[in-house]
């Protein structure tokens, strides 16, 4: 969604995302229980809603917090939810909670991300993992799937990078249809454009794997390492940092990268 086709008005932000959700009038008129009309009469602003009425279409279209506070400022109210940087005085005690849970991952890389897959946070493992990478690549904000995903960052080191880049274009995808951001539309196209003949993918795949755990395989001076990593959202119902931030957790899949990963805690 571009500047110029942005939607402005109430009723243009509404018909955005019922499109997006892929619904007709008729079907969010059930689900919000309302008349087809009055759909159709708000989408065109010829009706205004009250702030019960914002809230509740926005929860049937499943509307992410950030954007929920533009209907509402499209509709003449108040935001609802906050949203400030983690470093913020008043996210003080969210800050810790998350550094906390990274600090006790550790021998283990972990870190944090915000909506956009730039990291927030990580604990001392993950740096151990970021040698021989692109200089452009670490200045800020270190994007994630850059970092995994780049010819000059870790792709040639990852031997299970088909399934890995699957994955991760997955999430992405998820992640798209869920915000309807432009920056990780555009990010998404960037990364499809990458070279990919980093050599053969030596996963042996059993068919797709679903579930909480990936497997993530990195090639090390050590030796191959073996991770499944697991995604965990960090929320609040009424804020915004905290429900677009996510902790990844890596772990070892096999005692070899277990003891490696001590190691490299005990150098630390």
């Amino acid at each position: 969604m571009n500047t110029s086709t942005a939607p402005n008005s109430f009723g243009q932000r509404l018909r955005h995302w019922r499109q997006h959700r892929r619904l007709s009038q008729q079907e969010l008129s059930h689900q919000a229980e309302i008349s087809a009309r009055h759909v159709s009469f708000l989408e065109t602003d010829r009706s205004v809603p009250s702030r019960e009425m914002v809230l509740r279409l926005a929860e049937r279209l499943e509307v992410p917090l950030r954007e929920r506070n533009q209907l509402l400022t499209s509709a003449g109210y108040a935001a609802m939810y906050r949203e400030r940087p983690l470093d913020h005085p008043d996210m003080a005690e969210a800050r810790a909670a998350v550094e906390l849970i990274l600090r006790c991952h550790e021998p283990y890389p972990a870190l944090a991300m915000d909506r956009h897959w730039n990291i927030v946070s990580a604990n001392r493992l993950v740096p151990v993992f970021l040698n021989n990478i692109s200089p452009a690549l670490l200045q800020p904000p270190v994007n994630v799937l850059r970092l995994s995903l780049h010819p000059e960052g870790l792709a040639p080191r990852i031997a299970n990078l088909g399934q890995w880049k699957h994955h991760l274009f997955e999430r992405l995808r998820q992640m798209i249809h869920s915000t309807g951001d432009a920056t990780l539309q555009a990010l998404m196209e960037e990364l499809q454009g990458y070279d990919a003949s980093h050599g053969p993918d030596r996963a042996h795949l059993q068919g797709e794997t679903r579930g909480v755990v990936m497997p993530f395989q990195l090639d090390t001076a050590h030796g191959q390492l073996n991770f499944i990593s697991t995604v965990t959202i960090f929320g609040s119902p009424m804020d915004i940092t905290l429900q677009e931030l996510a902790l990844e957790t890596f772990l070892p899949a096999d005692a070899a990268t277990a003891t490696v990963l001590q190691q490299f805690q005990r150098a630390l």
